[in-house]
């Protein structure tokens, strides 16, 4: 069978789904939302990472196309595509068995914790790569499943795949209202999925911040490819407060952010790094904590 544009606008309109309700809408939802990172240039290989922006732009097209009562739980189209021909989920070491159990592949955290990534057709990738195939797939998605509500989605769909900062500028005691206040309203699914976007920014904006520079090192590492040596670190932990603002954030290289994150270093209120002294290091080392 030759994998072509064609078999796969057959594929798009001919998925698994239960009908229940005039039809699930998850995979094709999510399928539209997997265009839509194609489109801004997220995906460089044909393995799909669950990121932020792809859970982002699942809800956004979520309220914009579907008016039926199921519910946008992200992961069960993820895990769910696995019964399509195009996707094969790839699990975690030691979690092959888990991938397995369906019901506990509704929960979004088993779900991160479980899979690697989905691997789609090397021909699929190549096609998606092209911006007149992407239109023509989205285009049948829209038709097929969507007639009713497809020009609420329009004909680009030039929205932020992760909400606006401006969430992250709150006050922190704003912040963590908001965070509360969403854990006792929305489901655990939902929660732990708008945690996940929500750290997304924070992780994304915080190297900005401090030029995608070490706070403490001053490493810095240039690429051409999307990679970072560079992490975005909660002050006070986000377990603890619920904070993912600005002012609860600093950029670490990797080492650094170990050490800080298991109270080696800290930083005193005059930005002087304090070093425990329980615990023995080479001080000949170019990497050694006494150094800062």
């Amino acid at each position: 069978m030759i994998k072509d544009l064609s078999y796969y606008v057959h594929c798009f309109t001919s998925l698994k789904r239960d009908n229940k309700n005039g039809g699930a809408p998850h995979k094709p939802i999510l399928l539209l939302s997997l265009i839509n990172l194609f489109e801004k240039d997220f995906f460089h290989n044909n393995e799909i990472n669950i990121i932020p922006e792809l859970v982002a732009s699942f809800k956004t097209n979520w309220t914009k196309l579907v008016n039926s009562n199921h519910h946008p739980i992200f992961a069960l189209p993820f895990y769910h595509l696995n019964s399509e021909p195009f996707w094969k989920l790839i699990p975690n070491l030691g979690c092959e068995k888990w991938i397995e159990s369906k019901g506990s592949m509704r929960n979004f955290t088993n779900l991160t914790i479980a899979v690697q990534f989905a691997l789609i057709d090397i021909e699929l990738f190549q096609i998606l790569l092209i911006s007149e195939n992407r239109t023509i797939l989205k285009l049948s998605i829209l038709d097929n499943y969507f007639p009713e509500t497809k020009s609420n989605f329009g004909s680009n769909n030039n929205d932020d795949d992760l909400p606006s900062i401006l969430i992250l500028q709150e006050s922190s005691e704003v912040y963590q209202r908001k965070i509360i206040q969403l854990r006792k309203t929305i489901d655990e699914n939902a929660f732990q999925e708008e945690v996940f976007i929500r750290s997304g920014i924070f992780k994304r904006e915080i190297p900005k911040i401090y030029n995608n520079s070490c706070a403490i090192s001053g490493l810095r590492i240039d690429a051409i490819s999307n990679i970072s040596m560079i992490d975005a670190c909660h002050i006070v932990p986000f377990s603890e407060i619920y904070d993912d603002t600005l002012i609860n954030g600093i950029a670490l290289c990797p080492n650094l952010h170990r050490a800080f994150d298991r109270g080696i270093i800290s930083i005193s209120d005059d930005y002087t790094v304090l070093v425990k002294k329980n615990f023995v290091e080479n001080l000949n080392s170019t990497l050694n904590l006494s150094q800062f």
